[in-house]
């Protein structure tokens, strides 16, 4: 069963998960020396970030990587970089040796199996193996998105591979993003939701049968070692 942390407000979730994200670093620290932090953008993970980068933390010892990008630069407003760049990585001083970009301005299967490829390489992956992030930090959209995991999107059949590039025809725009495999392999999976406008697909996740091509948050939703915290507004997703 999963954990769920209710907020009152956005900010409160933020900050719940927050510190939620710090244990788990310590943990992954005092196991292997180092952690690995997969995170998504977004507003929420906004406050998320400035929340992680005013609070005093040892971020030498963690590798910062990306659930998914816009393909886009990383100068672009649609950045996810650009956020966690400007909310998290600088304000924190996280040095640049440790975070692992999508080069979203490539092409996007270029960009995608640079990515993959820098997975393998940080995490020593024979071929066939998962990498086993030691949190993914996901949100969820409207439509019960994750990551860029669309609806009916095929990739969502996908397990051995790692990163690819899809076309998210809701917003007419190439993404590339983590794979399912990747996303089940995680020690760890912190989903952060809020807004009414996630009430319904929030609902869907937990209370329809379990169906990831319809709702791609199903994926890996459920487990000791998944949490979700909401705000009020969301959570009344819950309520059957």
């Amino acid at each position: 069963m999963s954990i769920h942390q209710v907020s009152p407000d956005p900010q409160t979730a933020a900050n719940s998960c927050a510190e939620y994200i710090f244990g788990r670093l310590d943990t992954a620290i005092a196991a292997r020396g180092e952690a690995s932090l997969a995170v998504s953008g977004g507003s929420t993970p906004k406050l998320l970030f400035q929340k992680m980068a005013s609070t005093p933390f040892t971020w030498d010892r963690v590798h910062l990587f990306f659930v998914d990008e816009r393909c886009v630069p990383p100068t672009d407003s649609a950045s996810n970089y650009k956020l966690a760049n400007e909310n998290l990585i600088v304000p924190a001083k996280i040095r640049a040796a440790n975070v692992h970009r999508i080069e979203g301005e490539m092409a996007p299967p270029n960009a995608a199996e640079r990515y993959a490829s820098e997975i393998r390489q940080f995490f020593g992956l024979s071929d066939g193996r998962m990498p086993q992030f030691d949190i993914v930090h996901r949100g969820m959209g409207p439509d019960a998105h994750t990551a860029s995991l669309f609806p009916r999107d095929p990739l969502i059949d996908d397990r051995t591979g790692i990163a690819a590039a899809t076309f998210a025809k809701k917003f007419n725009q190439w993404r590339v993003t983590l794979l399912p495999g990747v996303l089940l392999a995680a020690r760890n999976t912190i989903f952060l939701v809020a807004g009414e406008d996630k009430v319904e697909a929030l609902h869907n996740v937990f209370h329809e049968p379990y169906d990831p091509r319809k709702f791609p948050s199903q994926l890996g939703n459920d487990g000791d070692s998944v949490a979700w915290f909401l705000d009020e507004s969301a959570a009344k997703g819950l309520e059957k």
